[in-house]
């Protein structure tokens, strides 16, 4: 075999059409054996001979695309100084642009005996553990261009590649639970009829399968639980040659992108698989264990864990750093993604001990041609002491704001005194974001996520039903801010039912009229249920999947997510880019009367009525003729006009119209207790809003719009 030196940069497997340059990064070794295996998994072992940097590295002529590969590292393994070297095991590539197989359960994956943990385990892994698969980086994107929707102009679909497409009956069986099964013409017809402009998938980075989910019955369903940073994850391939995944992916992503659809990764940047002192050496840990993860100051035998997984990422460290950017890069570039959702992105703030929108996380990301120009989203808290940083982030981030989800939640249950911040959250929570120069669209505004309930159950639980998890019902969140409506779980009762039903459409109307950019989780449209499990991420069945076969109600449901999410996309006074200029709730009015807040008896509130705590009723005008922003060729952007007419008391309230509109006439365009309602209403007349209601009138300007709309 020819074995040139190569080069350094970049990382990984890199395929140039006549062969491969390796190069694996480890400050600590003394000895890195690149170990080529063939299809019966017997290995040649190759020393990479060349070092520059730390980094260690080799080309080799006719090495091709399919080529399976891992790494041996010579070096020290002495826990208590923080290093695990282990030539035992075959190690993953950490820039692995694919990967082959699963890892475990078995002993070989542990550097220590089960027996006796004080012991070195001399047992081999390759035969139990992933492999690298050197990939074709050549694709044809034809004319694929990113969508590029303005953030005040999205909609995200929260979804998961299995639970989307697993039992869609309109998909052949072997494309459902795959890439190809969401590229399906089927799929991408199901989202534009919906009216998404970007799907976020939830972790396709490739995982790894926990030990005590498998010895219960059970698999890691939602992913965050990452090994391989490069690398779609292999399972939701339906093409199973090793390597064919990254074509697969790619084809998604150029499908999506023709149907105008942008696509976002939600990434797990802040831990990998390999848990906590007592977990696997699958990559990292025997690669460079104290360059690669925080260790305790102290006592460098066991990581710091602001993740609740085992471990954290070092983010003080040049490798980590390069590694996270050079994937994020990876993706956007070459797999053409259109951004990223980052799970506890706290941690990746914690340079030090601190969270701190200062560190070096961020300048990499602002300064970055590429990455800077992607959408960035965070879920912006960890386990960690001050964790929580809704609001924190600095300019080029948007958050998901869990103080949206919480407020929205309680208003419509009934919680006292919420009228006041429900109008701050409606209005682009301009209190956590507009101080620090960020806008309305900071704010990705979600009533439930995969985390939690889903809608149908929030309206249909009190208490969490975990118990299929198989632990004992501990697992998942207790306070969920949740109301059953009078049963918990499934009723024949149909006034509940219609109750749950009116609920469901409050909260998807107040979701996609708010300013910010809204986030619906996958199957609210129709009103998915999981029968009260808040935490299905070890559900990889029917209890987390979606259901196809939809009733009468579902149905309806469907039609009117349909009908909300148009009317945003259809009025940019939905959807404005800018706060409204000055206070914009407890009784302040916008400078140019862009809104103002009302009482049910037409009359604006006063600072007494927003501070009562039984409030639960009010009305929005929205004046669509008084933007004060331009549209994206700086013309003056009008629209119509609407009100926004809120009831979330347990008992009707007569409302009497303002006196707001130019042409004397409102047509109904929303009501959530009758979805077919079009009825029109004369300025200054009187409306009954039955209990936990909303109806959005829009002033109507020509007969033809009650037909229009």
């Amino acid at each position: 075999m020819e074995i040139w030196p190569g080069k350094p940069y970049p990382l990984g497997a890199s395929y140039d059409g006549s062969g491969t340059n390796f190069a694996l990064y480890s400050s600590v070794a003394d000895k890195v054996e690149l170990c080529l295996l063939d299809d019966e998994l017997n290995e040649t072992r190759v020393e990479l001979r060349e070092v520059d940097a730390a980094v260690w590295h080799a080309y080799i002529p006719n090495i091709a695309p399919g080529q399976r590969y891992g790494y041996r590292v010579y070096g020290p393994y002495e826990p208590e100084n923080g290093h695990r070297c282990d030539p035992t095991k075959l190690l993953l590539d950490p820039y692995a642009k694919a990967i082959s197989g699963q890892a475990g359960p078995d002993e070989s994956l542990y550097s220590y005996s089960f027996s006796d943990p004080s012991q070195l385990n001399q047992l081999d892994s390759l035969p139990h553990t992933m492999h690298a698969v050197v990939v074709n980086p050549y694709f044809d994107w034809g004319h694929d261009r990113p969508p590029a929707h303005k953030y005040h102009e999205s909609v995200i679909y929260e979804a998961h590649v299995r639970g989307l497409t697993q039992t869609n009956p309109n998909l052949p069986e072997e494309l459902r639970g795959t890439y190809a099964g969401i590229a399906h013409p089927s799929t991408i017809e199901y989202l534009k009829k919906l009216g998404i402009t970007a799907i976020e998938l939830m972790p396709c980075h490739q995982f790894v399968n926990d030990d005590h989910l498998i010895e219960k019955g059970l698999s890691n369903y939602w992913g965050y639980n990452t090994i391989g940073f490069f690398a779609p994850q292999n399972t939701y391939a339906a093409n199973k040659t090793p390597g064919s995944e990254v074509a697969e992916f790619k084809s998604m992503v150029k499908a999506l992108h023709d149907a105008d659809i942008e696509v976002i990764m939600d990434v797990v940047y802040n831990h990998t698989a390999e848990g906590n002192h007592l977990g696997p050496t699958i990559s990292f840990r025997g690669i460079d264990n104290a360059s690669y993860y925080r260790l305790v100051d102290q006592d460098k035998a066991h990581y710091f864990d602001t993740t609740g997984t085992g471990n954290s990422l070092l983010m003080r460290s040049p490798a980590v750093l390069q590694l996270i950017m050079d994937s994020l890069r990876y993706w956007a570039a070459e797999m053409h993604v259109d951004g990223f959702r980052f799970d506890l992105a706290s941690t990746l703030a914690r340079q030090f001990h601190e969270v701190d929108k200062l560190s070096a996380f961020f300048d990499l990301i602002h300064q970055d041609p590429i990455v800077s120009q992607v959408k960035l989203i965070a879920e912006p808290w960890d386990i960690g002491d001050g964790g929580y940083q809704v609001g924190g982030f600095p300019p080029l981030w948007t958050e998901w704001n869990g103080k949206y989800r919480d407020t929205v939640r309680d208003f419509w249950r009934g919680e006292f005194s919420t009228l006041p911040e429900f109008a701050s959250r409606f209005t682009g929570s301009s209190d956590l974001y507009q101080s620090s120069g960020r806008l309305p669209v900071a704010s990705i505004n979600f009533v439930t996520a995969h985390d939690g309930f889903t809608m149908r159950d929030l309206v249909s639980f009190n208490e969490k039903h975990n118990e299929a998890n198989l632990e004992g019902n501990a697992d998942g969140e207790s306070h969920n801010r949740s109301w059953n409506c009078g049963a918990e779980g499934k009723t024949e009762d149909r006034d509940i039912i219609e109750l749950r039903n009116q609920q469901q459409r409050n909260f998807l109307v107040t979701l996609m009229l708010s300013q910010g950019v809204p986030m619906l989780l996958h199957g609210d449209e129709y009103g998915r249920s999981q029968n009260g499990n808040n935490n299905v991420y070890c559900q990889d069945n029917e209890l987390s999947w979606m259901n196809w076969d939809w009733n009468e109600d579902q149905a309806e449901m469907f039609k009117f997510t349909c009908k909300v999410i148009a009317l945003r996309r259809s009025h940019p006074v939905f959807r404005r880019r800018r706060f409204f200029k000055g206070a914009s709730a407890r009784g302040g009015e916008s400078e140019w009367r862009e809104i103002e807040w009302f009482t049910p008896a037409g009359q604006h509130m006063t600072e007494n009525e927003w501070r009562q705590d039984y409030a639960r009723a009010l009305t929005i005008f929205l004046n669509g003729h008084a933007i004060s922003e331009p549209d994206d060729y700086g013309r003056p952007i009008d629209d119509a006009n609407f009100l926004v007419m809120i009831n979330a008391a347990a008992e009707p309230v007569l409302f009497t119209l303002p006196d707001r509109s130019t042409s004397d006439e409102w047509v109904t365009v929303i009501n959530t207790v009758n979805p077919d309602d079009v009825s029109v209403h004369a300025e200054g007349a009187t409306i009954e809003l039955p209990p936990h209601s909303t109806f959005v009138l829009k002033e109507l300007t020509s007969p033809l719009q009650t037909v229009a709309e």
